[in-house]
């Protein structure tokens, strides 16, 4: 698991656009999670252009965790650029020396107090690339067991445990909106539906 979790983060971070050509770029901002350049480009019609980016220095972890009752968790906590507190599937960062895998083992412990002993990579995606090149891998966790929460101190998390199919309905009915979460969930429902519809009988 951990070879295959390492290809995964490599590929995401080797994946380049061929139509773009950078004359300059320039560095606007910079702290411990991202970076802001304003680019000069050659654009795919060939003429001059420019372009805002925001790095990401953290990969994006997402992690659904299912228990034997087929149950899930979710956490509430406020986002500081919405203003807004949103319901999502527990999340977190993973920096570029560690593994993706560990990163989603810290996360689920650190917010929900969960561990857990099987661990499969459900996707990958980009969640906003038109302006940033974040990337994120989102994991199932199952085989569930107690572990410690350990909030950071800008978390103000309130988690909530519900079926599985409940958070779905969460997403369909618009109570879910983080794009981590709205894919991870979708990405479950139709995995459950295309199982219903191999059921025998």
């Amino acid at each position: 698991m951990s070879s295959e979790n390492q290809q995964s983060k490599s590929n995401l971070s080797q994946q380049s656009s061929s139509n773009w050509t950078t004359k300059k770029s320039t560095l606007v901002y910079e702290n411990a999670w991202i970076k802001v350049s304003h680019n000069e480009v050659i654009t795919p019609k060939n003429t001059d252009g420019i372009y805002g980016v925001v790095h990401f220095k953290n990969i994006a972890i997402g992690i659904v965790p299912i228990d034997d009752e087929g149950n899930t968790w979710l956490v509430k906590q406020s986002r500081y650029a919405l203003n807004l507190s949103t319901w999502e599937i527990p999340e977190g960062g993973c920096p570029e020396n560690e593994l993706p895998l560990v990163a989603a083992q810290r996360e689920l412990e650190e917010e929900v107090g969960l561990q857990a002993r099987d661990w499969q990579q459900l996707m990958t995606l980009h969640t906003s690339n038109s302006v940033t090149d974040e990337s994120c891998i989102i994991f199932v966790a199952k085989n569930l067991y107690a572990g410690k929460q350990q909030l950071d101190a800008t978390e103000d998390i309130q988690v909530k445990k519900l079926p599985l199919r409940e958070a779905i309905n969460m997403v369909l009915n618009g109570e879910i909106t983080d794009a981590i979460s709205v894919a991870a969930l979708l990405r479950l429902a139709l995995e459950l539906k295309v199982t219903e519809l191999h059921q025998p009988g």
